[in-house]
């Protein structure tokens, strides 16, 4: 660990080997996936339950799917001041706000009869994730192992194959037994027990002091220009976005398109198979992520790409359907680790700057994505969401490809 690295996490100099542990911290790990979990579900929760959703809050299902839309806008139009806000905060501090602002802003979204006060509580809930992903990465790399930083961040971020796999499915299947208010609820239940957890298993680490908050802001612009002159970082924030978009338009409305398909009942199966699919490619991508980061993008790209073309050439066919939900989701589950891994090698040491842009951008292509699907729905129907991320994700295999040397490399640097 550099002295760099040393003075990031608020240690003193030498202190590397004390604080940090010779494994890995599983409990705080998964303290830290199941965070992750609850800000993946209740990003994509609306997705299983947008006709339940729309029918209740007397608006069309476009105009529901934009739940998802001001989820995004509250993560994106609140970055620069929540980062400021909070940068001299205690992590632990930090974290333990995040969850209870998930835990009110689910609960009023299951208790609101109304839609403006529903978006309301939906862009709480952005503004929640905001603080969760600008955390959970380097929180991490920061309790595990110098060597196992990757397999860290693999741990953690596994929450959201398991949202996708579990959650989503399981909450659709409350929604169409119970009702989808049950399934908001019995997030906040969860958040209610992560809060002990994170309080007996995640260790503390300190914020910024207040000279390093005052140089971060002074010089947070200056290093996000820093990290887009790493030659690598621009691919990779661009491959982030369009991937992103990519995925969000067809995910958001997939209840809809599996109505027009007339498999509107089988959406929690279809979205169990897809978590399925995504769990399997989170495994292989945690096992192979230091030696096939490139092997695993490019695969990773055109597995969407096939998925989209088969859900919109042959989607007259249930088992076909199947296969290409299948697809997706293994080109899907691995994305996001590979995504961040790559810009925190790209951006050197300017990582924490290139993570921050690829949150930002994230956020930004799910607020489009949820814009956009609503629009491609009204105007040309459901066939045009998969074609929307055939033709989306030419481009990202395109600058995969062409970034062979930054950005994405056959192998990660030391590995």
């Amino acid at each position: 660990m550099s002295l760099t690295e040393l003075n990031r996490a608020g240690l003193p100099d030498g202190g590397a080997d004390a604080a940090r542990p010779r494994k890995l911290p599983l409990a705080a790990l998964l303290a830290l996936a199941t965070t992750v979990f609850i800000t993946s579900l209740t990003e994509t929760l609306p997705a299983g339950l947008l006709p339940a959703m729309s029918a209740d809050l007397g608006v069309g299902e476009s105009a529901a799917g934009q739940t998802v839309t001001v989820y995004a806008l509250g993560t994106v139009l609140t970055a620069i001041p929540l980062s400021a806000a909070t940068a001299r905060w205690r992590r632990r501090k930090l974290l333990l706000t995040t969850v209870l602002g998930f835990a009110l802003a689910n609960t009023v979204t299951a208790l609101s009869p109304y839609y403006p006060l529903t978006m309301v509580a939906r862009f709480a809930a952005g503004v929640a994730a905001r603080l969760a992903w600008a955390l959970l990465a380097r929180y991490a790399r920061r309790v595990a192992p110098a060597h196992l930083e990757g397999r860290a961040i693999a741990v953690a971020m596994a929450g959201i194959p398991v949202a996708l796999s579990l959650g989503v499915p399981a909450g659709t299947f409350v929604g169409k037994v119970v009702g989808w208010q049950v399934a908001f609820l019995v997030m906040t239940g969860l958040t209610v027990v992560l809060v002990g957890w994170i309080m007996a298993a995640v260790p503390d680490y300190p914020g910024q002091t207040a000279e390093k908050g005052a140089k971060g802001a002074k010089g947070g612009s200056s290093s996000m220009r820093a990290a887009l002159k790493a030659p690598g970082v621009p691919p990779v924030l661009l491959v982030t976005l369009v991937f992103v978009l990519a995925h969000t338009i067809l995910y958001t409305y997939i209840a809809t398109f599996l109505d027009g398909l007339g498999m509107g009942g089988r959406t929690d199966v279809v979205l169990l198979v897809f978590g399925g699919a995504s769990l399997l490619s989170i495994w292989a991508v945690g096992v192979l992520i230091n030696r096939r980061l490139r092997a695993l993008m490019v695969a990773g790209s055109l597995l969407v790409a096939v998925a989209g073309a088969l859900l919109a050439l042959l989607s007259g066919a249930p088992g076909l359907v199947y296969v290409a939900v299948v697809l997706w989701g293994l080109g899907w589950g691995g994305a996001p680790t590979l995504l961040q891994t790559a810009a925190g090698d790209a951006g050197g040491e300017q990582a924490d700057a290139a993570q921050a842009m690829l949150v930002t951008l994230w956020n930004v292509a799910m607020a489009g994505g949820g814009v956009a699907g609503g629009v491609l729905l009204d105007a040309l129907g459901t066939m045009a969401l998969p074609w929307s991320a055939v033709g989306l994700m030419a481009p990202v295999v395109v600058v995969v490809l062409v970034a062979r040397t930054h950005g994405f490399p056959a192998r990660r640097v030391g590995s």
